[in-house]
């Protein structure tokens, strides 16, 4: 990731902006990595209600699917899930909305910022360390004719 962020510096990018929204130490070790390699880290989440954060997030036309479930916290099968008004519905009330204490992540393929959503189709759905369930997505060909070199 170093290697990356250091070619967008050199090419006169200053700020990387992150979805975090209230975990003190991930923002930290963020902050303390970027500092590394001359840059700063933007949240513009960053201490905002979950619960409306994901409401909005939804009313706004985005579209995600739930990839990964820590079974601590959740069943198998909220993976592999739309990430919608049906799943915040069912959430347990002890799980964060928005996964923020690792409950869950999600991919995000579509909504009003992208110019053109990522086609997926949901693949396996997997255990792994015997406590996380991963969906697989896999990329529909439509997504890499005339992506390749952008």
């Amino acid at each position: 990731m170093r290697n990356v962020l250091e070619k967008y510096r050199k090419s006169g990018v200053s700020r990387v902006a992150f979805g975090d929204i209230f975990l003190e130490e991930v923002r930290r070790y963020r902050e303390e990595n970027l500092s590394k390699i001359k840059m700063k880290g933007l949240f513009p989440l960053w201490g905002k209600d979950t619960t409306k954060l994901a409401h909005s997030f939804i009313d706004m036309g985005f579209k995600a699917i739930v990839t990964c479930v820590d079974s601590n916290f959740l069943d198998g099968s909220f993976v592999g899930r739309d990430y919608d008004l049906q799943f915040l519905s069912e959430l347990p009330k002890s799980v964060d909305p928005c996964g923020e204490n690792g409950e869950f992540h999600s991919f995000v393929y579509n909504g009003p910022i992208f110019k053109k959503g990522i086609s997926i189709t949901r693949g396996d759905i997997v255990l792994r360390e015997n406590r996380f369930y991963f969906c697989d997505l896999i990329p529909k060909e439509d997504n890499l004719i005339g992506e390749m070199d952008r």
